[in-house]
């Protein structure tokens, strides 16, 4: 009689962290056997997201907002999107949980429990803005691969963490230190523990400004598993690829980091102008840094009918990657003529700015209310596409929504 293999212990911790419960009778499982629950989950139970969200995958998670939810001033976890490469880590210990520093650039490794992150250091709180590079990437002609967000890829929650400048200085590195990568705990989809999902990195120059954290709060509570839980890396303004979840290793590095997702046309744009549709060489590509500047108009949502009126207020935010926002504009004209919005100052570097007008509607038809904004460079936003790009990135182009005045 061939002898019946049952689910291991450790296996049945990982499925009830899945379900949030305990599996009664959990020891009868087979090996191999799928739990109805898990099979078909429902994701906004499962990381406490507004049924308004939008999935665009599930393997791996990928979750976006739509504009009118972006609202708050603080992003809150219910719409925060989510952008994974590989599967969420389970069976989390963040009471035994460490953090390995290594690399060229080091002596010799060292390692800080997460207990010792809180404790040694100063900790810090911004409000930082991520947007994912591929943000807008469904308006591209011909279109690119990836997943195709809209415009609800981006956020701007506050987290809380320690300064990496101040671990890192009590690490010791090398002047020939250029770089730094991440590793983290999330697992590859193809279930191969010896490939990493993702593992992308930064400049000596971004490792060390005051406001990139190894962060382990976000608005003030722990971090959501979704977006990282217990340890995140947090660059704030730059592609939000570079701001690592579960962070369990950064390597200092001699080199330009060449983890996975650093090469090839990851996270790249042509270094030049191209074509729509033409093939980019790999060598001709270079890395997404600070993303460019961009708004969104947050109320009221696109398709809004006025009745018995002819005015409207708006309101969204507007940012620009390393840079700041210096005017914001406004166009129910198709763009023939702009006129300028309240703009509000960043609650810090690297926060997204908050703008507000109040239109007047000459009559009544339909309308479209346009939304540009200049940084401090003076570059303004594209009102048509910007540059197309073989993987649909950086897409900052005015943002619009419908109005009817009737």
């Amino acid at each position: 009689m061939q002898r019946r293999k049952f689910i291991k212990k450790g296996s049945l911790l990982t499925l009830a962290t899945a379900l949030g419960t305990e599996i009664v009778f959990g020891k009868n499982i087979r090996e191999g056997y799928q739990l109805l629950g898990l099979q078909d989950p429902d994701p906004f139970k499962l990381f406490q997201k507004d049924p308004q969200m939008v999935v665009l995958n599930d393997k791996p998670w990928n979750m976006e907002a739509q504009a009118h939810l972006l609202d708050d001033r603080v992003t809150p976890n219910r719409f925060m999107f989510i952008r994974n490469n590989g599967k969420i880590p389970a069976n989390i210990d963040a009471a035994n949980w460490k953090i390995t520093f290594d690399g060229e650039s080091l002596e010799t490794k060292k390692t800080y429990s997460l207990k010792e992150l809180k404790s040694k250091f100063k900790q810090y709180t911004y409000q930082l803005t991520l947007e994912c590079g591929g943000n807008g990437r469904s308006e591209f002609n011909p279109p690119a691969k990836g997943n195709q967000w809209t415009v609800g890829a981006v956020s701007c929650a506050t987290w809380t963490g320690v300064r990496l400048k101040d671990v890192l200085e009590d690490v010791g590195y090398k002047k020939d230190a250029v770089y730094i990568g991440y590793h983290a705990a999330d697992t590859h989809l193809s279930g191969d523990p010896s490939k990493e999902p993702i593992s992308r990195g930064v400049p000596m120059a971004k490792a060390l400004q005051d406001e990139t954290l190894l962060a382990f709060k976000m608005n003030g509570e722990d971090i959501p598993l979704a977006h990282g839980y217990p340890l995140r890396l947090i660059a704030g303004g730059w592609p939000a690829s570079a701001s690592g979840k579960w962070l369990n290793g950064i390597s200092i590095r001699n080199k330009e980091h060449d983890g996975t997702k650093m090469k090839g046309s990851a996270y790249r744009v042509p270094c030049e102008a191209v074509a729509p549709g033409e093939k980019v060489k790999d060598e001709d590509m270079c890395i997404i840094e600070s993303m460019p500047v961009k708004s969104l108009i947050t109320y009221p949502k696109s398709g809004a009918i006025l009745k018995n009126k002819n005015s409207l207020t708006i309101r969204g935010h507007a940012w620009a990657g390393e840079l700041q926002v210096k005017t914001m504009e406004y166009s129910i004209d198709f763009g023939s003529s702009w006129q300028t919005c309240r703009l509000e100052a960043p609650k810090n570097r690297l926060a997204w700015q908050h703008f507000s007008a109040t239109i007047s509607f000459p009559k009544k038809g339909y309308y479209e209310v346009w939304a540009r904004a200049t940084d401090s460079n003076n570059l303004k936003q594209p009102m048509i596409l910007p540059g197309w790009n073989p993987k649909g990135y950086l897409n900052n182009a005015c943002h619009r929504i419908a109005v009817k005045v009737s």
